[in-house]
């Protein structure tokens, strides 16, 4: 699988507070970015997977929501994280 446990355990340790913090918002957008990046890929080779085009969907709304509390809990955390990630909105 593309995504182990030493994979998730890498991106809280970077972006969130601690490498067993996996509730962080920060680790949470890094790893739902990655995850994206990766069905994104995957959505180029097959064209008809619905099924992974609507889990895709699902993840970008995830995301946003989380980005979304982030800006309203502490607006220099989201500033960082998107910076860090190079999202834009």
């Amino acid at each position: 699988m593309y995504l182990t446990t030493e994979k998730k355990r890498e991106f809280f340790e970077k972006y969130g507070k601690s490498a067993e913090d996996s509730g962080s918002a920060e680790g949470q957008i890094a790893m739902f970015t990655f995850r994206i990046a990766h069905l994104t890929e995957h959505l180029k080779q097959n064209r008809k997977d619905y099924n992974t085009q609507r889990s895709l969907i699902r993840l970008v709304g995830k995301r946003r929501k989380l980005l979304d509390y982030l800006t309203k809990k502490d607006i220099n955390r989201y500033r960082a994280i998107v910076k860090e990630l190079g999202l834009r909105k």
